[in-house]
């Protein structure tokens, strides 16, 4: 038994046999037993806790016998991934993507750093099927930020169509006129100036440092996030926001080559979208289903709160979106009684108008409302 007050796992007969012969020492042996087995993904917790004050040890010993997942750092000791076991899980990884990859536009070889920031901005919230027309429509438009930022916002919302979320359209439009006017028309490659752009955040920095300059980036979007914590930590979905626990792993999974990190993030996206699906995941499709500690423990069921689906008939959500619909349809001012047929409800129709003026989507003009010019 381990100081700590944990059991270390049993070694297997090939392992004593090693010893026996005098390969490796016993402590060594228990790790080769652990990977043969497909248990030494996760390292192991007695493992985790050598190094640390007893009563530490037997604090960390006793959270992970009730199940929890405990943050460790990613040093030598404290890997929560072992090196032997990220090599191969990320190699499989890679091989499946290269024979299953959606062919999608914004990740061909000659998609441009441009073509890149539109797709990321149109994919958020948003099913890759339903950005593929527009995010052609849009780059056969505008093709440059310069081009983009010559033109009046209100075309920039009109030709946002019906992806949602219309206030990615202004964002975009704004960030067009910063790499213009700030960064002489090309897309910022440092992570500061790609964070100062509207409508940047951080995992929109990551995602164009990854995928359009090849950098070494943890980029974890709700994909990602899917398969860290299924085949890491064994539930079923992650929690609402990264932990630092999904962020130690990642760190640990991505690799130190800049362009094999770059591959393995966009990778593990498409596996999160394709394989490890949030319903209905296709573990038999999987590349590292012996991997996955979910499957291993019989895909048990989230045990957090339920998750729910946003709601949108009846919501402002619909009322904001039928009232812009019917301003991108217009060339000319839309008066107030045209306005009020395309939604009845009178307060929630001017709550709906006042907000979409707020965010800047909607100006006033003389007797009527219009797209901003």
């Amino acid at each position: 038994m381990d100081p700590a007050g944990a059991t270390p796992p049993q070694r297997t007969d090939a392992a004593f046999r090693r010893c026996e012969h005098g390969a490796v020492e016993p402590r060594i042996a228990r790790r080769f037993a652990e990977e043969e087995r497909g248990d030494a993904l996760l390292v192991p917790e007695w493992r985790r806790s050598r190094r640390l004050p007893s009563a530490k040890r037997a604090q960390r010993v006793k959270q992970s016998n009730t199940g929890s997942v405990t943050l460790v750092s990613v040093g030598l000791q404290d890997r929560q991934i072992s090196t032997r076991m990220a090599r191969a899980l990320v190699g499989r990884v890679l091989s499946w993507y290269a024979e299953h990859a959606r062919d999608l536009p914004w990740r061909r070889p000659d998609a441009t750093p441009w073509a890149i920031i539109v797709s990321e901005f149109m994919l958020q919230q948003t099913p890759v099927e339903r950005v593929r027309g527009p995010w052609q429509a849009w780059l056969e438009r505008w093709p440059t930020p310069a081009a983009l930022a010559a033109t009046a916002p209100g075309d920039a919302v009109r030709a946002w169509g019906r992806l949602g979320y219309p206030r990615r359209a202004l964002r975009l439009h704004q960030a067009a006129q910063m790499i213009t006017d700030d960064f002489n028309g090309r897309v910022p490659e440092d992570h500061e100036s790609l964070l100062r752009l509207p409508g940047v955040g951080s995992y929109t920095a990551a995602a164009i440092r990854s995928f359009a300059y090849g950098r070494r980036e943890i980029v974890l979007d709700t994909n990602v996030r899917r398969v860290l914590v299924r085949i890491g930590f064994g539930v079923a979905v992650p929690r609402p926001a990264p932990t630092a626990q999904e962020r130690a792993l990642a760190e640990e999974l991505a690799p130190q080559d800049p362009q094999r990190a770059a591959r393995w993030a966009i990778a593990s996206m498409e596996l999160g979208a394709l394989v490890c699906r949030a319903r209905s995941p296709l573990c038999d499709a999987c590349p590292v289903q012996d991997l996955c500690a979910w499957r291993r423990a019989g895909k048990p069921a989230w045990a957090g709160a339920p998750r729910r689906s946003q709601a949108y008939l009846g919501t402002d959500r619909q009322c904001r979106g039928a009232l812009l619909a019917l301003l991108r349809s217009s060339d000319d001012p839309v008066e107030d009684q045209r306005l009020a047929a395309a939604w009845q409800d009178v307060a929630q129709r001017q709550r709906a108008l006042d907000s979409l003026v707020q965010d800047g989507l909607v100006v006033p003009v003389g007797n009527g409302w219009s797209l901003p010019s």
